[in-house]
């Protein structure tokens, strides 16, 4: 019984946080207006093997209502037709520029080398690096740049609109923002004058120029894989806010199409945790495990196994009820909002195994495979 009061006031909890973390972040809004003068905007789009998603990312870009920016994308060494295609939109669009990475030193991770090379090219007083996999409406540069200015950010990140088309991305996906937006107080990181760490996500990324050279750009994580995370670690030691918001009316991602490229996101995700604490991922496994998938267990039990009724079935209701909400309620996309909170415990249930492979991985020392690049501790990137 004790178990299960514990576990009732902690969702409790959980879904206070959620809710108040719903109701305080900002958001885009549509009636933005763009500074006068308009600062030059530059975005920055790292792309390998991304033939599949860098035409409708850059056509995105390109119908920005913003007078003043450029698109620059670099092809990081694919091995298919990403380079062609950007090729062929810049032939017909000044706006747009294709950049050629150079190999990747021994002691950088791909992505912030790419990175780096693009803002070094970047003309614009702001730097937006944004994934090839996002789309974009078309007041997203004015809306997020005017809450950006007011906000007076060294750093504006968010959450982007999740989309998903089969089956095991809207069950997964939406995991990795639910547990987010259930434990991380962002209503209190971002209500402060004072400068709170953030939270970081490299989907979409705005720095003024400055501010991020002042930093040493993408070098200062160089050895990161969840090299997003570090950067807003990095500004808030120099000083610097970092605000993250609601990017779904404006930036939408379709991320991890393959199962197996899902698996390998969610290791990379959960080894960086591990690379920074064990202890904490040890904890937020033990609390994943507690709190959201107990109680799934237990109407089972209740309902399947134990023939007499306990007294606390109805707190087991109570709980999976307060889950079921919390999943609704963290989802915004409205497309996979009902099928990933069905089978919630599915999606809690391949997160945690793939906790448990990563941890794996890190104590035997063996690599971790992204964009068909394998990083091995002797690489000394983390």
């Amino acid at each position: 019984m004790l178990l299960q009061i514990i576990i009732t006031v902690g969702l409790v909890l959980f879904l206070g946080n959620l809710i108040l973390n719903l109701k305080t972040i900002k958001r885009p809004r549509l009636d933005s207006k763009v500074p006068d003068p308009a600062p030059m905007v530059s975005i920055l789009v790292p792309a390998r093997n991304e033939e599949e998603n860098i035409r409708a990312c850059v056509e995105s870009l390109q119908k920005q209502d913003y007078p003043n920016f450029e698109i620059l994308v670099l092809d990081d060494n694919s091995s298919d037709n990403t380079a062609g295609i950007v090729s062929q939109i810049a032939a017909k669009d000044k706006k747009v520029r294709l950049l050629s990475g150079t190999p990747l030193p021994e002691d950088w991770a791909g992505k912030p080398f790419a990175c780096q090379q693009l803002a070094k090219q970047a003309k614009g007083s702001w730097l937006l690096f944004t994934d090839a996999d996002t789309t974009h409406a078309p007041h997203m540069i004015r809306s997020t740049l005017e809450i950006a200015i007011n906000a007076g950010a060294s750093l504006l990140s968010g959450f982007p609109r999740q989309l998903a088309n089969s089956l095991p991305q809207k069950i997964a996906i939406p995991m990795m923002y639910f547990i987010i937006m259930s434990w991380l107080p962002l209503w209190w990181m971002q209500s402060s004058k004072a400068n709170r760490p953030s939270l970081a996500i490299g989907q979409f990324l705005l720095f003024p120029k400055d501010k991020y050279w002042e930093m040493g750009g993408h070098e200062v994580v160089k050895t990161r894989i969840l090299e997003d995370v570090w950067l807003g670690v990095e500004i808030n030691r120099r000083g610097g806010k970092h605000l993250a918001i609601d990017l779904s009316p404006v930036v939408y991602c379709n991320m991890y199409n393959k199962l197996s490229d899902m698996w390998d996101g969610f290791i990379r995700w959960i080894h960086s945790v591990a690379a920074l604490s064990p202890i904490a991922l040890a904890g937020l496994l033990l609390a994943g495990y507690l709190f959201f998938l107990v109680p799934f267990y237990s109407l089972w039990n209740e309902l399947v196994m134990t023939p007499t009724p306990h007294e606390w079935r109805p707190l087991i209701f109570f709980q999976v009820l307060i889950v079921l909400a919390m999943r609704w309620l963290s989802n915004s996309n409205p497309k996979g909002r009902l099928l990933s909170t069905i089978f919630h415990p599915v999606g809690i249930t391949f997160l945690i195994v793939s906790a448990f492979y990563a941890t794996a991985q890190q104590l035997t020392g063996g690599g971790i495979r992204w964009k068909k690049r394998i990083y091995s501790s002797e690489s000394g990137v983390q």
